[in-house]
């Protein structure tokens, strides 16, 4: 699939330069000859006929790039065979492109240079087209350009380059970096045989797969005699020529995953030996110093355990691992991109719901407002009516009044006139009557008056009565409190003279202990010297006997070991301490 990938590269280019109107269709003339001359370089048979009969439903005018990858991978891509010169094959495709694309003017490179540039645009680009190179593969190329001329790599230069290169389109076609390299804007100071130099070792390095080479001595297999061959180390093989030139091929060396390299002691005049041994011959070469021998036999181990693991060479691979990168980076772009663009949309329907929600609260304001106007302007209204209401009800009422006070003031002319009309005995009959129910209410009123003065005070003396009990409770609460708060006292003051009690009697103990010491030692100096006078007259008179004292009877036995008092002190003192105890508990009673 990489060979596949590799050669549409090229194909790409050669068609591209055949749509000379850039329609994006070539004619099938064209296309026959391109075949034809794909067919040759890559060795492989060629059929004239299929492309008539590919596209012999398609006779009216040219052939798209779609078009011609169908019959391009049937009858071409899926018979190719790694047994074809690439360079040629490379160099044909460039034929066709270079005479139409390629700008010579102020060129500091040949045209070979220049194929070698395309060749490797085509190996660093991206597998998508139109084919485009990105700015880290023209920073590769370009610091493994400069390393090879031996120069010094300027990071800030290419920095610069960058930020030109970003505020255009990020990325250069094969013709553009064909023009940045042969304009010399990264090898000033450099000549022009310096900069092929370059170009040529980064060539042998990316398209040949040349991982070093350099001049050694080898020993013949037949005369055993030494010959100085330029050595040419890929990934599968080591090749030797006769000079540098490469035109005339000695031999190859073929290497597998079974091969390895060691070096040898000096003999035969030769020094920095190597020992190349592979499955069916082993080789001796020379190196020219200590330091080439230890490159070479690197170099020849990192091959073969590239072949052993069955991995690409080192540039292959790490050309992979660049792009799987930039995938990586560029896929993680593009989910942060699309969370950013998640983020936007979510921050603007936020900002609609919250634009909506605050026309809606100044809608709600503003009908508020005219509900509240409209409120005010009715309860304006109303209160107008009332103040009318209010004065016409206070007309009516002075009118009711001066009616009332003028039929009051006739009333009581009728009634005087009726009073001198009538029978004055009725009249102060009726007023007697009047009177005396007018006595019999009052005598009632009095009595009930009379009956609530005496509830109110038996509710006094009950209240007073409950007072009395209250004051009573409180000033017997209050004494309680007293005699315990002497009780508390008194308990206090007999849990000092206690604890005083206490101390006095460890300290008669401590001195009763001191003095038990003191007996214990001179018992013991006593029994030394009564031993010691016993031993003396056993010696001189073995026939006395002494009389000892008998054993003592059961010893006394405290809390603290044994007693340093007889049981009469102990009893005394027991007496005066009971004593004592009484006269503090009848000084802390408390008064009745």
């Amino acid at each position: 699939m990489a060979l596949r990938d590799e050669l549409l590269k090229a194909i790409w280019h050669a068609f591209t330069a055949l749509d000379v109107d850039k329609s994006g269709k070539v004619s099938k003339s064209q296309l026959k000859v391109l075949s034809h001359n794909l067919c040759t370089v890559m060795k492989i048979p060629h059929d004239p006929v299929a492309l008539e009969e590919h596209f012999k439903d398609d006779d009216e005018g040219p052939v798209s790039n779609q078009g011609y990858m169908p019959y391009l991978n049937t009858f071409i891509l899926d018979k190719v065979q790694d047994n074809f010169d690439r360079v040629d094959f490379n160099r044909m495709c460039w034929t066709l492109c270079a005479r139409k694309n390629l700008n010579r003017n102020h060129l500091l490179i040949s045209d070979d240079d220049a194929f070698k540039i395309w060749c490797i645009f085509n190996f660093l680009s991206e597998d998508r087209y139109p084919l485009i190179m990105v700015a880290e593969e023209i920073e590769y190329l370009l610091r493994k350009l400069t390393e090879a001329m031996g120069g010094s790599w300027v990071e800030e230069k290419f920095e610069d380059y960058r930020l030109q290169l970003t505020s255009k389109q990020q990325c250069l076609s094969a013709w553009e970096l064909i023009d940045l390299v042969g304009k010399g804007h990264f090898s000033k100071g450099m000549d022009r045989q310096t900069l092929s130099m370059g170009i040529n070792e980064v060539f042998q390095e990316l398209i040949l797969d040349v991982l070093k080479q350099g001049y050694m001595m080898k020993k013949g297999h037949k005369r055993k005699n030494w010959t100085e061959r330029w050595f040419l180390l890929k990934p599968s093989s080591i090749s030797y020529y006769v000079s540098e030139d490469l035109t005339e091929k000695k031999g190859d060396i073929l290497l597998d995953g079974n091969c390895c390299v060691e070096s040898l002691p000096d003999k035969e005049g030769k020094k920095c030996l190597l020992y190349i041994k592979c499955s069916e011959k082993s080789f001796e070469i020379s190196a020219s110093d200590k330091k080439k021998r230890q490159e070479w036999i690197q170099a020849i181990q990192t091959c073969v355990l590239l072949l052993k693991l069955g991995r690409p060479a080192p540039h292959r691979e790490a050309r992979q691992k660049r792009r799987e990168l930039r995938q990586k980076q560029q896929a993680e772009q593009e989910l942060l991109e699309l969370r950013m663009r998640e983020l936007q949309m979510a921050n603007e329907n936020k900002q609609h719901e919250l634009e909506d929600m605050r026309k809606k609260l100044e809608e709600a304001a503003a009908n508020a407002v005219e509900e509240e106007k409209r409120r005010l302007e009715t309860q304006t209204e109303l209160e107008g009516r009332y103040r009318i209401d209010l004065e016409k009800e206070k007309m009516v009422r002075l009118q009711m009044e001066e009616q009332v006070a003028q039929k009051a003031s006739e009333l009581e002319q009728y009634l005087q006139r009726v009073r001198e009309l009538e029978d004055m005995y009725q009249r102060l009959q009726e007023a007697l009557d009047d009177e005396r129910q007018a006595r019999q209410d009052e005598e009632t009123v009095r009595k009930l008056q009379s009956r609530l003065l005496e509830e109110e005070v038996s509710k006094r003396a009950e209240l007073e009565d409950l007072h009395l009990t209250q004051q009573r409770a409180i000033s017997q609460t209050e004494a309680e409190k007293q005699e315990l708060q002497r009780e508390r006292l008194a308990k206090e003051s007999a849990l000092d003279d206690a604890m005083t009690q206490l101390q006095l009697l460890q300290n008669e103990r401590h001195e009763a202990l001191q003095q038990y010491e003191e007996v214990m030692k001179k018992l013991e100096d006593a029994a030394n010297n009564t031993k010691s006078w016993k031993d003396k007259v056993a010696h001189h008179e073995g026939l006395i006997r002494l009389i000892q004292p008998g054993s003592k009877g059961p010893q006394k036995m405290t809390n603290w070991g044994p007693a340093a008092f007889t049981e009469m002190e102990l009893t005394l003192r027991e007496k005066n301490w009971q004593e004592k105890k009484g006269k503090s508990a009848q000084t802390t009673e408390p008064d009745p």
